[in-house]
């Protein structure tokens, strides 16, 4: 295992054959980076795309720099510095951020109105009670539709003011894009004027102070060589300050084209609401009725096909019933002979217990009389019993 991994490393490592140990050690040494050199005059020119125009005035412009004065160099293009910040200051009051939060909570709103705009909300409980809400849900419908329909309206007036307004905002981007673009050559006029008066100072009258001071060797010119060293200096750091202003409003003006792209598509965007999405919404609700209407006159004809056949069919048994019943009855003699059968026996039942009747009746009536007999001879015999004592008495 030792041995492969040796081969594997030896077949990974990169051999060098050099002729001299002087080229394997330049080799060895680093690239080094060309240091940038200062643009021309004419590069600058062309950067900046001055015109012949701009030109000669950088130029005259550049004549009139004096570089000794503090305050020339301290006040050295604040104007146009101030011009950006002023810009800056303007663009943030008239570009403010596209808030769509109250569009956006209209909208969901909305969406729900539309999910809930459904006609399916039918109760069956008969044919009556299913016309009789008709008229109630339809009304319910026309409201849901009226209401839904408003906020429609409302959301594209709403629409249409944000579009309104994103609109002038694009305007208004193309003028502080013009005015970016002005600004920047300004400053780049500045940086040139102010490179070409530091360039000639340092060639010509830097050197001649500096000859000068060498040979009066009085502190006096040495002190005027060196002032002018130091102004130099300060004059390079304001230019400086100027090409980072000047970057800035380089960058603004990408910046400002993204806003105003983002502003267009959001234009094009609500363009195509009000034209596409806008109809199409009301164009559905519509539908939705309609749609709705149809399915109520089925429903109806539903109700009524189903009622009929329920008629029909109570209307068939009771015809069956009826016709079986008149059938039964038409048959059937003027008195059923069971009835007959039932009379014939009461009347043979009464017979009978009026029979029995009469002979108990006899029979009680002939024990009567002989007791009646008995008690008429029991009543004579007490009264000759009474007529007897009353005789023997009165002897």
């Amino acid at each position: 295992m030792s041995e492969n991994n040796t081969q594997a490393e030896a077949q990974q490592q990169s051999i060098t054959l050099t002729l001299s140990p002087e080229e394997e050690k330049a080799e060895e040494k680093p690239e080094v980076q060309e240091e940038a050199k200062p643009k021309t005059l004419e590069e600058m020119y062309a950067d900046a795309r001055l015109n012949e125009q701009e030109k000669k005035t950088v130029e005259e412009f550049s004549r009139k720099i004096d570089i000794n004065n503090t305050n020339t160099v301290l006040e050295y293009g604040s104007a146009a510095q101030k011009k950006v910040s002023d810009f800056s200051d303007n663009a943030l009051q008239n570009v403010r951020t596209k808030d769509l939060g109250e569009i956006g909570d209209m909208l969901t709103n909305l969406v729900g109105e539309l999910k809930s705009f459904d006609a399916n909300e039918e109760e069956k409980k008969g044919i009556f009670g299913w016309f009789k809400k008709q008229g109630d849900k339809i009304s319910d419908y026309k409201i849901k539709y009226d209401k839904a329909e408003a906020n429609v309206d409302k959301i594209a007036d709403a629409l249409e003011q944000q579009q309104i307004t994103l609109m002038k905002d694009i305007q208004l981007l193309d003028q502080l894009y013009e005015k970016n673009a002005t600004n920047t050559k300004e400053l780049s006029m500045y940086i040139i004027a102010g490179k070409k008066k530091l360039a000639e100072v340092r060639a010509k009258d830097l050197p001649e102070l500096t000859e000068k001071a060498k040979k009066s060797g009085l502190p006096e010119d040495a002190q005027a060589a060196n002032d002018l060293a130091n102004a130099c200096d300060r004059f390079e750091k304001k230019l400086y300050d100027l090409e980072l202003t000047r970057q800035v409003s380089i960058q603004m003006a990408p910046q400002i084209r993204l806003l105003q792209n983002n502003d267009t598509l959001m234009t094009e965007k609500i363009q195509s609401t009000l034209v596409n999405t806008i109809p199409l919404w009301k164009n559905q609700i519509v539908l939705a009725l309609g749609i709705n209407h149809s399915k109520e006159a089925m429903e109806a004809q539903r109700e009524v096909t189903n009622m009929t056949n329920d008629l029909l069919k109570k209307n068939a048994e009771t015809l069956h019933q009826a016709t079986v019943e008149t059938a039964k009855e038409s048959e059937r003699g003027i008195v059923d002979l069971e009835t007959l059968q039932h009379t014939n026996q009461e009347l043979i039942s009464t017979l009978d217990e009026v029979l029995a009747i009469q002979k108990d009746g006899h029979a009680k009536r002939m024990a009567a009389e002989g007791e009646l007999s008995k008690i008429e001879a029991q009543l004579n015999a007490k009264l000759l019993e009474i007529n007897q004592v009353t005789d023997v008495t009165k002897q």
